[in-house]
């Protein structure tokens, strides 16, 4: 088996690590959702967090971006993603650290991002973990908010069994409630066609992304 191997989507060449990566390599369930979400990047500033090997932020330099960085805790993955970068001839900046922490810090310092993509791994994996979950997940919304101007576009992302959509959706309205900001939800996405939902096992509707955005209350 090869170490790597190369992912096309969205007109990137993606380096993908077989045996070292997160899960299978690569998240094909978020394809159609970043597919989706390229119509609002163009002469933007973009700020993928929990990039790891930059499928949200190099889509975006790819589609016109203005400038995109890229945000994980991972610096293999950063390397990687660095290396797709270049070898697609796009130009992007990444930061590694922990995406809580970076973000506070942006705000700190008075950045700004037209478009934010927060996409975590679960913050929730058993049923005993779900308001520890939620309390991050608003915590992680509201400090995506903070970052974006007047009607600036967040797409906030869940891959939480436990964390069912309208409770996505409650934890993106608290945070904005809490940082003065209002809420709209323009677009709702799941699963691309290759992971399709089995009605009898519900563990199979996990993944929801909300494009949302974002005004002053």
């Amino acid at each position: 088996m090869p170490d790597h191997v190369e992912v096309e989507e969205n007109r990137v060449r993606f380096r993908v690590p077989m045996g070292a990566g997160q899960k299978t390599g690569w998240f094909y369930d978020q394809a159609a959702n970043r597919a989706a979400f390229l119509k609002y990047v163009a002469g933007k500033r973009v700020l993928d967090a929990f990039s790891y090997l930059g499928a949200w932020g190099l889509s975006a330099a790819r589609a016109g971006a203005a400038e995109v960085a890229c945000v994980d805790s991972s610096a293999p993955a950063l390397e990687l993603l660095q290396a797709s970068a270049d070898a697609n001839g796009l130009a992007v900046t990444t930061r590694r650290g922990d995406a809580f922490d970076v973000l506070a810090a942006l705000r700190e310092a008075g950045e700004r991002f037209d478009v934010v993509v927060i996409d975590p791994p679960a913050f929730i994996k058993r049923r005993r973990d779900i308001p520890k979950g939620q309390a991050a997940y608003r915590k992680l919304n509201q400090l995506a908010m903070q970052l974006l101007p007047r009607d600036g576009i967040l797409v906030s992302c869940s891959c939480s069994h436990h964390l069912a959509q309208d409770d996505l959706i409650g934890a993106i309205q608290q945070a904005g409630r809490h940082v003065g900001r209002f809420v709209q939800i323009v677009e709702v996405g799941g699963h691309a066609p290759d992971h399709p939902i089995h009605p009898a096992i519900p563990e199979t509707r996990y993944l929801k992304a909300l494009t949302c955005r974002i005004v002053q209350d």
